[in-house]
């Protein structure tokens, strides 16, 4: 999401994904907003043709008040709710390896009850605040991207199968015939250094 790259440098705002999906005429659509939460009022930054389904001010003080809004206007234009799905906080930290938690709460709009709702919505909101709820990537220290090394384990030398498999072939080059074994030296702690 382009709002969350452009944001990244307000880190007094905290900045989580909104999606709704929406049922007209016996289509299914998609929406994605940014939610924004800042000193004690919510909102959205977000894209759409109609102006009141993208970017909300932050003037709500509950996040089922801004969902809500968010219900009302796809209401105008004959669209049902379906579902919505809200997710964790997104780290201001471009460089950091941390995926966006896209749906840590997932409800289902036509089988549930706005005050049941509600109530999921406020919950959800009070944790986010108090920064209870981490991505499930939180769990594990945060790896940080570095220019040129790669963030997959490393293989130890020999570990492949095909790797094994040629750890026995000889060299039966000219060149290879005419080179001297290496030769090791040992350092204090035990290491052995090839020269």
């Amino acid at each position: 999401m382009v709002n969350s790259y452009l944001t990244n440098g307000l880190t007094s705002v905290e900045r989580f994904p909104i999606s709704f999906k929406t049922q007209f005429s016996g289509h299914h659509f998609h929406h994605v907003v940014l939610g924004v939460y800042c000193n004690g009022r919510y909102g959205t930054l977000g894209m759409s043709r109609r102006a009141d389904l993208m970017d909300r001010s932050l003037s709500f003080r509950t996040l089922s008040e801004l969902v809500f809004d968010f219900e009302d206007s796809y209401r105008r234009y004959q669209h049902t709710m379906k579902k919505i799905k809200i997710g964790l906080y997104v780290p201001h930290n471009p460089h950091v390896f941390q995926p966006i938690e896209w749906n840590y709460l997932v409800i289902n709009a036509c089988k549930q009850g706005r005050e049941d709702m509600r109530k999921e919505l406020e919950k959800h909101g009070r944790d986010m605040r108090m920064k209870i709820l981490k991505s499930s990537s939180a769990q594990s220290p945060i790896k940080e991207r570095t220019r040129g090394k790669s963030l997959s384990p490393r293989r130890r030398p020999g570990s492949s199968p095909q790797r094994r498999q040629h750890v026995h072939r000889r060299d039966k080059s000219p060149a290879a015939l005419d080179r001297k074994p290496a030769e090791l030296s040992t350092l204090n702690d035990g290491y052995q250094i090839r020269i």
